[in-house]
């Protein structure tokens, strides 16, 4: 509603359109925030506790990882939306850090409410956080980081048990450090002097229940969930000659619809010799090579497979892209679209062995090198629920490898780091003229969160430890690794547990942390459309 010159109202939203503005939106924001964060804090650190939840199929989820949590949960609150978002950026871009963000997120937004209601402008609070940002960045990649040696193993290691620490997958930390290690090694390739690690698309996870988690381990090469197509189609080949298609062994039908009009009898007879040769000279095509095994991603029809066994070849069929991509970087071959395209150079004989293994009730095809750059983990465990959990773990300590070796810094964990850098910000912000001061501050009161949870989590008291690391650090400059033990809750040496995290995560964190909140606070008006209820619409729709 707005009124005119001559008083008279005026609507300007139409019907049914909710419009909340001013200071009772950035207090609602920050609350949800909040509320986000309040969920996730208790899976935070090494005694963090798991959550169970439902589905909208049924299914369930038990996992202390920030992001799946958030995954799960289906909220209405926009802010609320957006935090959920930015557990998937930091899940997408680090791969660890996710129940971090969040928390850190949710107290930056509630430092803010404070300033909002003595009346500061949100600009003013907005850029004194950025420039708080600014300077713990410079701080973290400086003053409180040290380098890693990326060709030792033990010291790449002790990154990834920190990372794994607070994960179920705890109790098989040195299976789960080799598998993560080994595997990033395999995938590692060097492009022009940048190293390239792309483990989504050239390491897979496949998850075979049954077994003890103990049996999972790193195939160079890849796993298929598939099985041979005829019984008499060898099982074991070494060295084999590998040709890999996406197209069909099939004859080809038309696109759309097509009908044949037969006069005579006899043509059918043609018609039908007219496939059979078709696919006679497409299966030619290949055996001329003389391949061992033949992968496509398409259908190959019986009269093919009658071919290709006769000539001694194994095939299989409907693969995925993605694992050919993978199968062509195990053995080298090109993959061809055509029959007719291929030539001798295609095959790929790098592979060294092909094997097809019953494994319970299904069976796997291994086709593994020794010297190859896509690589499979096999999880073994007793159920689908503890697979998933532990897959989820060893995708944040895969990502953990990547990111030291693409960035070589390791900065302390349990809360070291944020109470480092809060120290740095309260001294900085002592010097700063003005209002802009009291926000610059409250990032150092929000960074303190970390540290908090950790004691809270493990049921330590909180005031005591948190005063007497703060007096830890205020103390001497050396002093920047001391951090919280998350199992005891008492004050200790990152530098003697050897909890160290790599740099890339925590920038992320502060990163992301600090700019959703930016954001956050500028909004300063929700206008919500609401739908029409479903009747009015069913009653639209009647016909007449």
């Amino acid at each position: 509603m707005m009124r005119g010159a001559s008083q008279q109202p005026i609507i300007v939203l139409s019907q049914g359109t909710k419009r909340e503005s001013g200071h009772q939106v950035q207090i609602g924001n920050i609350t949800a925030c909040k509320t986000i964060a309040d969920v996730i804090r208790t899976s935070l650190g090494p005694r963090a506790m798991l959550k169970m939840l439902m589905d909208p199929m049924g299914g369930i989820v038990m996992t202390n990882d920030g992001n799946a949590i958030l995954r799960e949960i289906t909220v209405k609150h926009p802010a609320a939306k957006s935090m959920i978002e930015i557990a998937r950026t930091q899940d997408e871009e680090t791969g660890d850090g996710t129940t971090s963000v969040i928390i850190l997120a949710g107290e930056v937004m509630a430092q803010a409410q404070q300033f909002l209601e003595q009346k500061i402008h949100p600009t003013i609070i907005i850029q004194a956080y950025r420039a708080a940002l600014e300077e713990m960045i410079v701080l973290a990649e400086t003053k409180f980081s040290k380098p890693v040696d990326i060709n030792n193993d033990n010291e790449i290691a002790t990154v990834v048990k920190s990372c794994l620490g607070t994960k179920m997958i705890s109790k098989w930390m040195d299976l789960a450090v080799k598998i993560s290690i080994d595997a990033v090694k395999t995938i590692r390739v060097d492009k022009g002097g940048v190293n390239e690690i792309d483990i989504k698309r050239y390491c897979r996870i496949e998850k075979i229940p049954g077994g003890t988690i103990e049996d999972s381990q790193v195939i160079k090469g890849v796993v298929l969930n598939k099985d041979i197509l005829h019984a008499k189609m060898r099982r074991r080949i070494e060295n084999p000659r590998i040709v890999l298609l996406d197209c069909n062994l099939e004859y080809k039908k038309g696109e759309s619809q097509t009908s044949l009009e037969i006069m005579r009898e006899e043509d059918i007879s043609k018609i039908l010799e007219q496939e059979e040769e078709a696919i006679r000279k497409q299966c030619d095509e290949i055996i001329a090579l003389k391949p061992d095994l033949v992968f496509t991603e398409k259908g190959i029809s019986d009269l093919a497979q009658h071919f290709l066994l006769k000539a001694g070849i194994t095939c299989l069929r409907r693969l995925k892209k993605t694992d050919n991509n993978r199968l062509s970087r195990v053995c080298g071959a090109r993959i061809v679209h055509d029959t007719s395209d291929l030539r001798p150079e295609d095959v790929g004989t790098s592979a060294e062995l092909f094997e097809v293994v019953k494994i319970a009730d299904e069976y796997y095809t291994y086709v593994t090198a020794k010297e190859t750059t896509a690589c499979t983990v096999v999880l073994r465990g007793p159920s689908k629920d503890v697979i998933n959990e532990v897959e989820r773990n060893l995708q944040d300590s895969l990502h953990v490898v990547r990111n030291v070796m693409i960035n070589p810094r390791l900065v302390p964990g349990g809360g070291a780091l944020e109470m480092s850098l809060a120290q740095a910000i309260k001294e900085k912000g002592t010097k700063i003229e003005g209002v802009r001061q009291w926000p610059f501050k409250a990032i150092a009161i929000a960074l303190e969160v970390i540290p908090r949870t950790l004691v809270q989590n493990c049921g330590g008291s909180t005031i005591r430890q948190l005063t007497a690391l703060r007096a830890k650090h205020a103390q001497a400059a050396e002093n920047w690794t001391w951090g919280i033990d998350g199992t005891t809750g008492d004050l200790v040496d990152m530098n003697k547990l050897d909890i160290w995290d790599p740099l890339s995560v925590r920038l992320q964190v502060l990163k992301t942390a600090v700019e959703t909140s930016v954001m956050l606070l500028r909004i300063d008006d929700i206008v919500s459309g609401t739908k029409k209820s479903q009747g009015q619409e069913r009653q639209e729709v009647m016909p007449q």
